[in-house]
């Protein structure tokens, strides 16, 4: 009759051929043999997580533990917590972990995923610092803390965190994608370009330039920054709307240092371009077969401020008001919605909800900023969210003008009508800031990298002011002093 210590090692061979189910059954005789076994218990604990049964493996693991309560039977069933989401059952751990294993990596890590996964950013802090204590070489402990110390605004610390995962991981584009936005978010934008070259966004919008255009967009015809006085170059759209609106600052400086200007935005740019001029010597507004164009040299937009070579705060520059309203299609928006004597402000809540949940604002929350006196109110909000209007409409006599509008081209005519807009993180604010319009920017406790450190002003658009949260989710804080601020204009103004 085969021992235990046999039984249990064919079951272990079985489970790391990937014979789960075999493996299993070898698992339950061994118990059947011994049933206070708990490394069987933890064995069953890891493969139940491996076929994706995270209750059945939690509770596999708090058997072992409750027999023997040794660090690696606590590590199965961290990863069982961490993948069924419980992670405030990992935060009750704590005090057990750190009486009995202050030197486990592996636990003090998880630890701090926890709490980072609640957004309890103080204490993910103490113990991604207690692992880095143990293990100062992991990457990965590193990089979410670098993460954190931003969230916070703690930038320079973040910045020092991520400089560290370079020197883990040299050479990985990932990291100095990563690092380059810690440098930009403290304004060092002169090693922080550099580094943003190897953003993900260039290569796919290069890729599918070279795809479109395959012997004239062809790499050894990317533009690296050399003369091109007497050349064409083209300069195509990458990432949103807000970054295409944002980098086309640096179209007229290229218009300087080139012979002609041709450029690519998205469709629904192309108004805005077409009224802005910028330099630009031609408007691609669609496909365009490749016999039929011609350039020397091409270039994707967000490029542009390093192969330009600006330094310090000529990154920022640019011509007030770069972006112009179609002064005819201004007027027919005016006579359609704005012709009143009303304080006249344009909102809008929600952007694209692929990159970040964070920046979408609950539409209600501008209800006690709609009652103030002697405003009329109007929604800017189109396609994904707009249906959130209701919660307005049915309470208040806010325009819905978003219906109206589809293309930027139209956005701006309204906007140029409007004495404020009010809106979260989106297109919409660098729309306003391109145009010189005086725009409030709601942000989350989470702020994007191109806001910097000091919200007390807004380095790229001067007629935009910040406002973040002061708490993770607050947004009643935020709109207080937003209406605050409002009311104190208004008075001044008076």
């Amino acid at each position: 009759m085969p021992t235990i210590e046999e039984i249990i090692n064919e079951g272990f061979s079985l489970h790391q051929t990937g014979r789960l189910e075999e493996a299993e059954n070898i698992y339950h005789e061994a118990l059947s043999v011994s049933s206070e076994n708990a490394e069987v218990c933890n064995l069953l604990g890891v493969l139940k997580l491996q076929q994706n049964d995270v209750n059945s493996a939690v509770e596999w693991s708090q058997k072992a533990i409750s027999i023997s309560p040794e660090a690696y039977f606590y590590e199965t069933l961290f990863q069982a917590y961490i993948r069924g989401k419980f992670y405030e059952k990992i935060t009750e751990c704590e005090q057990i972990i750190c009486t009995k294993f202050p030197n486990n990596f592996s636990l003090m890590f998880n630890i701090a995923v926890a709490y980072k996964n609640l957004k309890q950013n103080k204490q993910a802090i103490k113990y991604y610092d207690k692992a880095l204590k143990i293990n100062p070489s992991s990457y990965q402990a590193w990089f979410n803390l670098a993460h954190i110390y931003n969230i916070e605004g703690q930038c320079k610390n973040g910045l020092d965190a991520m400089k560290i995962c370079n020197k883990l991981n040299p050479n990985d584009k990932e990291t100095e994608y990563f690092l380059s936005l810690a440098l930009m978010r403290v304004k060092d934008y002169t090693k922080g370009l550099k580094y943003f070259e190897k953003r993900l966004c260039k290569e796919t919008a290069v890729a599918l330039q070279n795809r479109t255009y395959p012997n004239l967009c062809s790499l050894d015809r990317l533009w690296n920054g050399e003369n091109i006085k007497d050349k064409t170059i083209l300069v195509y759209y990458e990432a949103g709307y807000g970054d295409v609106i944002m980098f086309s600052r640096y179209l007229p400086l290229l218009k300087n240092r080139c012979k002609k200007l041709i450029f690519y935005p998205q469709k629904p740019l192309v108004p805005l371009f077409e009224e802005s001029g910028l330099g630009i010597d031609e408007l691609i507004e669609g496909f365009i077969p490749e016999q039929n164009l011609s350039f020397d040299v091409h270039a994707p937009l967000l490029s542009l401020p390093y192969l330009l070579g600006l330094k310090g705060d000529n990154v920022f520059a640019s011509p007030e008001g770069y972006i112009k309203a179609n002064p005819d299609l201004t007027e027919d928006f005016r006579h359609k919605y704005f012709d009143n004597k009303k304080l006249k402000i344009g909102i809008k809540w929600q952007g694209n909800t692929y990159y970040d949940q964070d920046r979408v604002i609950p539409a209600e929350m501008f209800l006690p900023l709609i009652d103030i006196e002697n405003t009329q109110f109007y929604s800017f909000q189109t396609f994904e969210g707009s249906e959130d209007i209701k919660q307005l409409t049915d309470k208040t006599n806010i325009i819905d003008i978003g219906k109206d509008l589809i293309d930027f081209g139209q956005t701006a005519a309204a906007i140029q009508n409007l004495d404020l807009i009010i809106c979260n993180d989106t297109s919409l604010a660098h729309l306003a800031g391109a145009m010189g319009k005086p725009c409030f920017v709601i942000l989350p406790y989470e702020v994007n990298w191109r806001w910097h450190e000091d919200l007390s002003h807004c380095d790229w658009y001067n007629s935009i002011k910040l406002f973040r949260q002061k708490a993770i989710g607050d947004w009643n804080g935020v709109f207080e002093e937003v209406k605050n601020t409002m009311i104190s204009a208004i008075s001044k103004n008076k």
